[in-house]
């Protein structure tokens, strides 16, 4: 049964990017946990390499415009590391959204097809304007 367009490699990124979310919400939950964040962090990262390969994930890190991003992600997983989950965890918080914020609209989209919460992520996304990023445009 052939799936989608993701290689095996590719799966097991996925995997660890998984994996990673997995570990960072239970960090968060038990009360920002230095090891599960960290732990979350390295699953994510290595999941990202395997998914987009070595070398298009230090471009992706190092591209002039996301450098602001990428030195508060580091710099929040150093805090974490160093012992100090909250303030390094709000930081890295910052640096995800500069890196990734192009994402959310394509996550967004995605999300609101899924079958059975589909419409009520649908509501969310209109209340915050993810949805509507395009819709502004006069063409």
């Amino acid at each position: 049964m052939p799936s989608m367009w993701l290689s095996d490699s590719q799966k097991i990124g996925v995997a660890f990017c998984s994996g990673g979310g997995f570990f960072l919400i239970g960090g968060v939950m038990l009360f920002f946990d230095r090891a599960m964040l960290a732990m979350g962090n390295i699953l994510f990262l290595i999941g990202l390499t395997i998914i987009i390969g070595p070398q298009k994930t230090a471009v992706f890190f190092a591209r002039k415009q996301k450098l602001k991003g990428t030195a508060a992600f580091f710099g929040g997983l150093a805090l974490i590391l160093l012992r100090w989950p909250l303030i390094g965890f709000l930081i890295e918080l910052y640096g995800i959204m500069v890196l990734f914020g192009d994402f959310l609209g394509t996550i967004a989209g995605f999300a609101t097809g899924i079958p059975i919460i589909g419409p009520y992520i649908a509501i969310i996304v209109d209340r915050v304007g993810l949805g509507r990023r395009n819709a502004e445009l006069p063409v």
